[in-house]
């Protein structure tokens, strides 16, 4: 078998998105699931600090500049026969000395204005001021490092490599979520212990990454390597994709983290925290999509550069009857029984309180984006993203001043209301614009067959049940919530016609 036979090999699209499912949903789970004993340990102040982690290292997406998404789809395009080994290894090489250079830049930035942020941004009560600054400046390490990770990722994931990931994913979040607490409980829950602990374990997942995409990375002769140069000239090719994707990369990032940057400034370090608690189990909802989104759109660039226009609508079409049924149920469990499951989860009646009105209105829009995101899909197969971008810059352009009004004068509701309801006028026209430009003919079957049909049902049956939820006890509550949840799942998946017909999912995996 030649070089190109190899590439042209197909992965199972089916062990891919599995395994993505299995190893997301772990890292989803443990995830959102130790963030009470975070607070427990550490403090709901101490805890803000994390919220603000996360919320950097979203932030530190806006130098990303559209290069792991490329990388990610050369990758598969390499692959499917269109570069060569000599072509992909310049365009590798070249792109990991302008992340290092990104990573050098961004990260030693804030580092230095630790200081700055401590003393002018965050509000800070029991705290001292020195340990806030550590934990900032370790951030800016961390954040650096697993930024760099992108660009290994890219390639893994454009190699549908997507089983390895997953079992490294697992391990990853072991360390980082689970094995914490021995480290806490034997040094102190502190933010010096545990943002240095978080630190290690960033720098363990850069090697394991570095490691995986120079395996899988083209295997060049003497020969070929004396055609390597030193030279930004093998991605000019790639630069009006590159940037496309960093200017709707920035946006979606700005978009969705500037509700979070606003509060770290107006609330307290501690009500942050507990802000943060609500979006963070909201935004689960997105993790759920990542699998999915992860696994089809390398097969979609490679469908789209072998002209297998309609194999790629079947995907499409496919993977957005999963994607709703599976983070569809999710979102109406989260908008209909937030309180109850916030109360099973933490056992806390201040938190369900406060928690409870944020995290219905996020986990509505993220389902919403979860959905909403499959027109972009699309677009990065066929490499045009002129609409995306022009969606995206209305929909920041309507967000922004929206949400600081709602901010300013209804605080985290407001927030939330701004956010489901900007979300809700995107998906219901931008979508429709995106498909009549791309695919004509598919926006309402898109959008009657493969969606709503899907949720309505369940959606009446979860509000029927709410009504009947009158349990207490916090046990019985978690098993009525399972049999809930369970209930809704099923009643979407018998309205999927593809899932229906076809359990083991034959026709959106292939061979």
């Amino acid at each position: 078998m030649d070089v190109n036979e190899k590439k042209l090999k197909p992965v199972s699209l089916k062990k891919n998105i599995i395994a993505s499912y299995i190893s997301q949903a772990y890292v989803v789970l443990v995830g959102i699931l130790v963030l009470p004993f975070y607070i427990t340990e550490m403090g709901a102040e101490a805890y803000g600090l994390v919220g603000f982690f996360a919320m950097l290292q979203a932030m530190f997406g806006l130098l990303d500049l559209g290069l792991t998404p490329t990388i990610g789809r050369e990758t598969a395009r390499y692959r499917a026969g269109v570069h060569s080994d000599v072509m992909f290894s310049q365009l590798y090489r070249t792109l990991n000395l302008i992340f290092i250079g990104i990573a050098l830049l961004g990260g030693g930035v804030l580092f230095l204005s630790a200081g700055t942020i401590a003393e002018k941004w965050l509000n800070i009560e029991a705290l001292t001021l020195q340990e806030v600054v550590f934990a900032l400046q370790v951030m800016a390490i961390s954040v650096a490092l697993r930024w760099m990770t992108g660009l290994y990722r890219g390639v893994v994931t454009g190699s549908e490599q997507l089983v390895w990931l997953s079992g490294f994913n697992v391990l990853i979040a072991t360390l980082r979520f689970l094995l914490v607490f021995p480290v806490m409980w034997s040094w102190g829950a502190t933010p010096t212990v545990f943002f240095s602990y978080q630190l290690g374990v960033a720098l363990l997942e850069f090697v394991g990454l570095w490691l995986k995409a120079n395996q899988l990375k083209p295997k060049l002769t003497a020969a070929q390597k004396a055609q390597l140069v030193w030279s930004l000239k093998p991605i000019k090719p790639y630069l009006t994709f590159a940037l496309s994707i960093a200017l709707t990369s920035g946006l979606w990032v700005v978009v969705t983290q500037t509700d979070k940057l606003i509060m770290s400034n107006l609330l307290t370090l501690e009500n942050y925290g507990y802000f943060t608690l609500a979006v963070l189990v909201a935004s689960g909802i997105m993790m759920i999509g990542g699998p999915i989104s992860g696994a089809i759109m390398p097969r979609m660039a490679k469908l789209e550069a072998e002209g297998k226009r309609d194999e790629l609508i079947k995907v499409y079409r496919n993977a957005t009857q999963i994607i709703t049924v599976i983070a569809g149920s999710v979102s109406i469990m989260l908008v209909v029984f937030a309180e109850p499951i916030l109360y099973v989860w933490t056992g806390d009646q201040k938190i369900v309180e406060t928690a409870a009105p944020i995290l219905q209105l996020y986990a509505a829009g993220y389902g919403l984006i979860v959905v909403g995101a499959f027109p972009y899909y699309l677009q990065y197969a066929l490499g045009k993203l002129k609409l995306h971008i022009i969606g995206s810059l209305l929909f920041i352009l309507i967000l922004l001043p929206v949400l600081w009004y709602a901010t300013e004068k209804y605080g985290m509701v407001g927030a939330g209301y701004a956010w489901l309801i900007v979300n809700l006028i995107y998906f219901v026209i931008w979508t429709a614009v995106v498909h009549m430009a791309y695919a004509p003919g598919l926006h309402f079957k898109w959008l009657i067959n493969d969606i709503a049909k899907l949720l309505v049902l369940p959606v009446s049956t979860a509000l029927i049940l709410a009504t009947i939820f009158i349990d207490t006890n916090r046990l019985v509550m978690l098993l009525e919530l399972a049999v809930i949840g369970g209930v809704i799942l099923m009643i979407a998946t018998v309205f999927s016609e593809e899932i229906k017909s076809r359990f083991k999912l034959k026709s959106l995996y292939g061979r």
